[in-house]
C-alpha cells in the first residue's frame, strides 16, 4: 500500500507540474507522470511488495509489459473521461485506480512471480 500510495503521490505532481509549469497537454503530462514513477515502482515492488527474487531483466521485461497494458487502459480511461466533459483533472483522478487495479493484478501475476519458487 505505501509503494502504492507514494507512486500516485509522485505520479499526480508530476502530471501537475507538467500541466501547470511546463504547459503539456494532457496526453504528455500522463505519460510523464506514469514514466517519473516507473524505476521507483519497480525497485519497491520487486524488493518490497512481492519479494521477488528472479532475473532482474525478465522480471523488468514482464514488469514493462504490465505497466503498458495498465498504462493503454488508464490513458484510453483518461482521454475517454475527458473527450466526454470531464474536467481533466478529475479524469485523470478517475483514470488511476483503472491503472493501480491492472498494474497490480499483472505484477502479482506475472511480472513477480517467483516469490517462494
Amino acid at each position: 500500500l505505501s509503494v502504492g500510495v507514494l507512486n500516485t503521490l509522485v505520479t499526480i505532481a508530476v502530471i501537475a507540474a507538467c500541466k501547470e509549469m511546463l504547459l503539456l497537454g494532457d496526453a504528455w503530462a500522463n505519460a510523464a507522470g506514469y514514466a517519473v514513477g516507473l524505476i521507483i515502482s519497480f525497485v519497491l515492488n520487486r524488493n518490497w511488495t512481492f519479494g521477488d527474487d528472479g532475473d532482474v531483466a525478465s522480471a523488468a521485461t514482464r514488469f514493462l509489459a504490465v505497466v503498458a497494458v495498465a498504462y493503454a487502459a488508464n490513458l484510453s480511461a483518461v482521454m475517454g473521461l475527458i473527450g466526454s466533459g470531464v474536467e481533466p483533472y478529475i479524469a485523470h483522478a478517475l483514470g488511476m485506480p483503472v491503472y493501480t487495479v491492472l498494474f497490480y493484478v499483472g505484477c502479482r501475476t506475472f511480472a513477480f512471480n517467483t516469490r517462494g519458487a
